[in-house]
C-alpha cells in the first residue's frame, strides 16, 4: 500500500510559529526529509527516521520522498517558512509531473507555514500593507540579469519588495549591485528593513534609509524589505513602526 507525502513549512524559526496542522503531520510521520538545519529542528522519537541532506539537492530529495512513500511511508518534507515560497513544494511537483504512474498516484499535501518575509514585516509593523512583490536574489537557478530586470520593473511599478537570499559568501557582489540599482531608481529616503534571524533569540531588525545602506548589512539569514514611495515610519514609546498605507493618494 502506498504511503503519502506531506510538504510542510516550519515557519521562520520560533517553535511558536509552527502551525498545529504541521505539528500534527510531523507527529504522525514515519520519515522526515529536508535540508540539514531544518531536519535538525525535528525531535527524535522511536519509529521516526530522519533523512537530512545538503543544500542544492532538492530534486534528489523529492525523488527519495516518492520512493519512501511508494513503500508505504508517511513522509513529511520540511522547509523553513512556507514550503511554497522558494522551497520544496515546487521541487516535489517538478518531479511528480514527470514521475511514473505509481508515483503520480501517491497523495501529496502541502501545509503552509509563516514565511520569514511575513514574520519580518510583522516585527516592525505593516510594510507590506499595500501591493508588494517577493524576489529571490540568488542566481543559482536563474541568470542575475533576470534578477536585475525584475527589481528594476518593481521599482518602476512602485511595489514594496521582499528580498530572499540576498548575500552569501559565494556571491557577495549581487546584493551590492541590487542596492546600486535601487539607489539609481528610488528616492534616497526610501525605507529599508534588514531582518536577521527573525523570530529567534538572535533576531535583529534594522530600519534604515536607502541612502545609508551597505551590502554587508545582509547575509543568508537576512530578509530584506524595501518600502514603496508611500511607506512611512513613526516612533512610539514601545518601538519604531513602519507601514505602507492601504490606498494611494487621490490625484
Amino acid at each position: 500500500m502506498s504511503g503519502r507525502i506531506t510538504i510542510a513549512g516550519l515557519g521562520p524559526g520560533s517553535e511558536e510559529m509552527v502551525t498545529p496542522q504541521v505539528a500534527s503531520a510531523i507527529a504522525e510521520a514515519s520519515d522526515i526529509i529536508g535540508y540539514i538545519p531544518y531536519v535538525a529542528r525535528i525531535s527524535e522519537r522511536e519509529g521516526l527516521r530522519l533523512h537530512p541532506s545538503d543544500n542544492r539537492v532538492e530534486t534528489e530529495r523529492a525523488s527519495h520522498a516518492f520512493e519512501l512513500a511508494a513503500g508505504g511511508a508517511k513522509v513529511v518534507i520540511v522547509s523553513s517558512g512556507d514550503p511554497g515560497v522558494f522551497a520544496m513544494a515546487a521541487a516535489v511537483f517538478e518531479v511528480m509531473e514527470h514521475a511514473s504512474a505509481p508515483h503520480r498516484a501517491i497523495e501529496v499535501e502541502v501545509l503552509p507555514g509563516i514565511t520569514a518575509m511575513l514574520a519580518a514585516a510583522a516585527a516592525c509593523g505593516a510594510p507590506l500593507g499595500h501591493d508588494f512583490c517577493c524576489i529571490n536574489l540568488s542566481d543559482n537557478l536563474k541568470p542575475f540579469s533576470v534578477i536585475e530586470k525584475r527589481v528594476q520593473l518593481a521599482c518602476e511599478a512602485d511595489f514594496a519588495m521582499a528580498f530572499y537570499n540576498p548575500r552569501s559568501k559565494s556571491r557577495p557582489q549581487g546584493f551590492a549591485s541590487v542596492l546600486e540599482l535601487l539607489k539609481s531608481s528610488c528616492e534616497p529616503e526610501r525605507l529599508m528593513i534588514f531582518a536577521r534571524a527573525v523570530s529567534t533569540a538572535d533576531q535583529q531588525i534594522k530600519i534604515v534609509a536607502l541612502k545609508d545602506t551597505t551590502a554587508d548589512m545582509a547575509d543568508m539569514r537576512t530578509v530584506v524589505l524595501v518600502g514603496s514611495s508611500q511607506t512611512r515610519r513613526f516612533s512610539t514609546p514601545h518601538q519604531d513602526y513602519v507601514f505602507t498605507p492601504r490606498s494611494l493618494p487621490k490625484p
